[in-house]
């Protein structure tokens, strides 16, 4: 198995549009902002190449990197990397959020794209993360717990976790 942990580009493609759509608007509480239609995917590729510079950001937002997740050449997941926290970020959301294609779950690639974005947390100095995820959701709770997260409290149905590296 071929896996490569790759960041967003404008040159990205339909293979990347067509995950997107699979995943949908959102679950969990993780909103995939990624279902525009194809006309609009490349301003959707544009504000998130900015958005990891830092550019343009509303004031509710800090700079963050969106990954793609390949195995074997096909995009099956992918993941936000926030660089900073703000105060919602603290309440909800955390440093790292992450999607698998539905016709991909089960088969270990949540507890992979969370390993990875973990090296890229600490090639950005990050070494304290935080990631939250709603108490009902085990298997996310699982894939957090099973790249070393520890769960320092529960609070309003929310579940925040720390993974030192």
């Amino acid at each position: 198995m071929n896996c490569i942990l790759k960041e967003v580009s404008l040159t990205d493609g339909a293979d990347i549009y067509n995950m997107l759509r699979e995943i949908g608007p959102g679950e969990n509480g993780f909103l995939n902002d990624g279902n525009v239609e194809f006309s609009g995917f490349p301003v959707f590729l544009q504000n998130y190449v900015n958005m990891s510079l830092g550019i343009n950001l509303a004031n509710n937002q800090v700079a963050q990197t969106l990954y793609w997740l390949y195995v074997d050449n096909k995009p099956v997941g992918y993941g936000k990397l926030r660089h900073h926290l703000n105060d919602s970020l603290r309440k909800i959301g955390g440093h790292i959020g992450y999607a698998i294609r539905p016709s991909e779950r089960g088969k270990g690639y949540g507890k992979l794209i969370l390993k990875e974005l973990l090296l890229k947390a600490k090639e950005k100095d990050i070494y304290k993360v935080l990631m939250t995820t709603t108490e009902d959701n085990t298997l996310s709770r699982k894939v957090i717990e099973g790249n070393g997260g520890l769960l320092s409290h529960i609070s309003d149905g929310e579940c925040y976790y720390c993974i030192s590296i």
